[in-house]
C-alpha cells in the first residue's frame, strides 16, 4: 500500500480507534455500546465523549440510559445548562451548538411519544370547548365552539364572522366544512349537516350531524409549553437579520404570553387584534430578556365582555441562543425565580392597553 494512503488512513481512522479503545478500557465493553448509540443519535466523536463525561458527572448509573430515558437525558441537559451558566460557557458558540443538538435529540424523543398516541377518527371524540373554523360555500369562514357532544349530535355555538349573512339566510340544512386543531395532535377536517338551530342556555346554537371520516391534516412540528408570562408587544418593521432578536429599550404594549415554542407563541392583548401584521414579543426567560419577532397568523377575539384577543404568532427563524433558551423553557430546563417585564420598573405603568393595529 502506498505510503500516502497509509498516512491518510492513520489520520482518519486513528482517532476513531483510540476513541473506541479508551471507551472499551474505561467501561469494560459498555463504552462501545455507548459510542454506537451516540452515533445512531447523530452525535460526533467529540460530542459522544462530552456526553459520557456529562453522564458520569450527573451520576447516571448507566450512562447509555440517556439515549433512551427521557428523565435521564433531562438530568444531563439540566446539568449542562446549570454548569455552563456558572462557568460562563453558555456564551460559547461550541456550547450552544452542543446544547442545540441535545435539544434536537430531546425533541425527537418527545415527538415520538406524540406519534405513538392515536389520533381521532370520529367527530364523537371531539372535546367540549374545542374551537372550530366553519366554512360555508360561497359565504366564507366563520368561528364557533363545541358546546356539547353526545352520540347523536355535535352541538356548537352559532358561527360568527366578519361577513354579513344574506337577509334570508338560515343555518338549518346547511352543508358545512369543519376544521379544528386538536391540542398536541394535528389538524382535522370533516363535512357535516346542520340539523337544527336552537337556543342553548339563552344563546344561539346549532346541532350538527356526526362524521366517521375525519381527515387528519397538518401535524405539529414543534412542542409548546403552556404558561402565563408577562411580556411586551411591539409593531415590528425590521427586515435585516440583525433586527431579529434585537432587544427593545422601552416598554411596549403590555400583554400576557399563553404558550411558547421554537416556531411561535400566543399572547393575549386588550382589545381586538389584527391578523397578518408583523410584531415583536419581548419577555424574560431564566431572568434574561428575550425577543421574538413574527407574524400574527390567526386570533381569537373574546368579547365584547372581556374585550381581549389571543394572537397566534408564527415566529421568524430564531437565533441559536434564543432557540436554546426557548427549548429550555419547553423542556423545563429553565430556573426562573421571578417574573419581570424587561425595561419596565415597578413604578412605571403602561398607558396603552389597547390592541396593535
Amino acid at each position: 500500500m502506498p505510503l500516502p494512503v497509509i498516512i491518510i488512513l492513520v489520520v482518519i481512522v486513528g482517532p476513531l480507534v483510540f476513541f473506541v479503545f479508551r471507551l472499551v478500557r474505561g467501561g469494560k465493553g459498555a463504552g462501545v455500546q455507548f459510542y454506537a448509540q451516540g452515533k445512531d443519535a447523530g452525535f460526533s466523536f467529540k460530542e459522544i465523549d462530552l456526553l459520557r463525561k456529562l453522564a458520569v458527572k450527573s451520576n447516571l448509573g448507566d450512562p447509555s440510559s440517556l439515549f433512551w430515558s427521557q428523565n435521564q437525558l433531562d438530568i444531563c441537559i439540566r446539568s449542562l445548562v446549570r454548569n455552563s451558566q456558572i462557568s460562563g460557557d453558555d456564551q460559547n458558540q461550541e456550547t450552544q451548538n452542543f446544547l442545540s443538538k441535545l435539544y434536537d435529540f430531546r425533541k425527537k424523543i418527545e415527538m415520538e411519544k406524540y406519534r405513538m398516541k392515536n389520533g381521532i377518527s370520529s367527530s364523537r371524540q371531539i372535546d367540549e370547548l374545542q374551537y372550530l373554523r366553519i366554512n360555508v360555500k360561497d359565504l366564507g369562514t366563520f368561528k364557533a365552539k363545541v358546546l356539547a357532544n353526545n352520540s347523536q349530535f355535535l352541538t356548537i355555538s352559532r358561527p360568527e364572522g366578519d361577513k354579513v349573512l344574506p337577509p334570508n339566510f338560515a343555518w338549518n340544512k346547511q352543508r358545512l366544512s369543519v376544521y379544528f386543531w386538536r391540542q398536541d395532535d394535528a389538524g382535522y377536517i370533516f363535512e357535516s349537516d346542520v340539523k337544527e338551530e336552537f337556543k342553548s342556555k339563552g344563546a344561539a346554537a346549532l346541532k350538527l350531524t356526526h362524521s366517521e371520516s375525519l381527515s387528519r391534516t397538518q401535524k405539529r412540528k414543534s412542542l409548546r409549553v403552556k404558561l402565563q408570562k408577562p411580556a411586551f408587544l411591539y409593531p415590528f418593521t425590521g427586515e435585516a437579520q440583525e433586527d431579529v432578536g434585537k432587544l427593545e429599550e422601552t416598554p411596549g404594549l403590555k400583554c400576557l404570553m399563553e404558550d411558547l415554542s421554537e416556531t411561535g407563541l400566543a399572547v393575549t392583548i386588550g382589545g381586538k387584534g389584527t391578523t397578518g401584521i408583523r410584531v415583536k414579543v419581548q419577555f424574560s426567560l431564566n431572568n434574561a430578556p428575550v425577543s421574538i419577532s413574527g407574524t400574527v397568523r390567526s386570533l381569537e377575539y373574546k368579547g365584547p365582555e372581556l374585550n381581549r384577543s389571543l394572537l397566534h404568532i408564527e415566529a421568524d427563524p430564531l437565533p441559536l441562543d434564543t432557540r436554546n433558551r426557548v427549548l429550555g423553557e419547553v423542556f423545563g430546563m429553565s430556573s426562573d425565580d421571578e417574573e419581570f417585564l424587561p425595561y419596565l420598573s415597578s413604578d412605571q405603568s403602561n398607558s396603552d392597553d389597547g390592541a396593535i393595529n
